[in-house]
């Protein structure tokens, strides 16, 4: 006899187990398009632009990500935290991004006094015209501030885990990227031209973010003070710790373009697009790993042990990453073209560096997530004296101590935010039957 079988309710570990399955999968697919189409537009550029012009771009590049962190100056992270307190709230939640986003316009006009000047005296050191250095820096505006405003309008779709939309949007985004590197690299191999075709389809991509953001946020508000009074003084907290990591999360470039030659620049330039791989992690966690950290309840015992499954898992992927490396240089190699066939060793020193960066940058931005913040105080001596010490042990000059110097410092940091973390989380007490122990 044939027994009905009624739909139950799945356990709640197997119910967990399934929505992240759905979710690794609908992130980790349209992620592994989108790198498979950011590799793509990178490879097109390096083989296609002549040596000299891609070190330029490298540089354009490099400066790119330091304007955004000092516009950024933990704005981003300060929403986060405290849109994680209260992302059930539409119109707070609003409130929150909108302050952001207010506050983020005024620190950009600080980022561009900072940056220009920098970025043009390296132009002009490693041999482009005025006119040339004047095109790239110009070229860099359209990115800059279309990048500010889109990691605040991801922050509510962030929280709300409405993961789908991003991706679409993302994947939108690269292709249209890869259409106008296509279609203007080809005729027109110059730096400028491929840093203006890879930042225009921001634009696209924030007027998408808009709308699907408002969803959740109703941005549309004017600047709350006492939300503005907040956010600052975690930003004052992170902002000298933010200003210190433009230095020494591109320590290799800065490094390699004051002492190093035009050829190395591209060399380094070159060996970090192959590093992209490691964005489909760090587009994981930041979407999926790190909202969700920011919004657990504050229990030692439930936050310790979400930490500890998290560095366990990401130690075993960068061991995994660096192995697969290490195994087959030659064929990796072969996809930057001839010019870069000789850097067997160096590659896997760039990649073992990437790593260790990304396991130091997963606790770092786990612990800011949840609003705290290692006093400037501690942290920037500490790293300034592990950089001097490494250094004077090495000879920078040279991109394979460059490189060895990236991981000495990546490790440093990575064992500074692992400890920090596992020390505020113990602070916390361990609550049992909603009684604080």
């Amino acid at each position: 006899m044939k027994v009905a079988v009624q739909n139950l309710p799945l356990p709640s570990k197997y119910a967990k187990i399934i929505e992240w399955g759905k979710l690794i999968t609908i992130t980790g697919s349209a992620q592994l398009i989108i790198q498979v189409i950011g590799f793509l537009s990178a490879i097109i550029v390096i083989r296609l632009l002549p040596t000299k012009e891609y070190a330029l771009y490298t540089l354009a590049n490099t400066m790119l990500g330091t304007m955004i962190l000092l516009a950024d100056g933990g704005v981003s992270t300060g929403v986060m935290s405290q849109g994680g307190k209260i992302w059930m709230d539409r119109e707070k939640l609003g409130l929150v991004i909108a302050t952001g986003l207010d506050l983020r316009k005024k620190l950009a006009i600080g980022s561009l006094l900072v940056a220009v000047p920098i970025l043009l005296y390296l132009l002009l050191h490693h041999g482009a015209s005025w006119l040339m250095a004047s095109l790239i820096t110009l070229s860099l505006i359209p990115a800059f501030f279309m990048s500010l405003s889109g990691t605040l309008l991801e922050v509510a779709p962030k929280l709300k885990q409405d993961i789908a939309p991003l991706q679409k949007i993302q994947v939108g985004t690269n292709v249209l990227r890869l259409i106008l590197v296509g279609l203007t690299i080809f005729s027109f191999p110059w730096a400028y031209i491929a840093v203006l075709a890879s930042g225009l389809p921001q634009i696209w991509a924030n007027l998408q973010l808009r709308k699907s953001s408002y969803k959740y946020a109703r941005f549309d508000q004017p600047a709350d003070p006492l939300i503005t009074k907040e956010i600052l003084s975690f930003v004052k907290k992170i902002l000298p710790g933010a200003i210190y990591y433009c230095a020494s999360g591109q320590i290799t470039i800065w490094l390699i373009s004051i002492f190093g030659s035009t050829t190395a620049v591209a060399q380094v330039g070159a060996l970090g697009r192959l590093v992209m791989v490691l964005g489909l992690f760090n587009v994981l966690f930041s979407t999926l790993i790190s909202p969700r950290f920011a919004r657990l309840a504050n229990d030692k015992r439930i936050l310790l042990g979400n930490y500890i499954k998290i560095q366990i898992v990401l130690f075993a992927l960068m061991a995994l990453i660096i192995t697969i490396v290490w195994l087959f240089p030659a064929p990796i190699l072969w996809i930057l073209g001839p010019a870069y066939a000789n850097l067997k060793n160096e590659m896997v020193l760039n990649i073992a560096g990437s790593c260790v960066a990304l396991i130091a940058g997963s606790s770092f931005s786990l612990y800011t997530h949840r609003g705290w913040a290692i006093k400037p105080i501690i942290l920037i001596p500490l790293s300034i004296a592990a950089i001097a010490v490494s250094a004077s042990l090495i000879d920078i000059s040279t991109l394979h101590g460059i490189l060895l110097l990236n991981i000495y410092v990546a490790g440093f940091e990575a064992i500074m935010h692992v400890l920090f973390s596992l020390i505020m989380i113990n602070k916390i007490k361990v609550k049992t039957h909603g009684i604080t122990e």
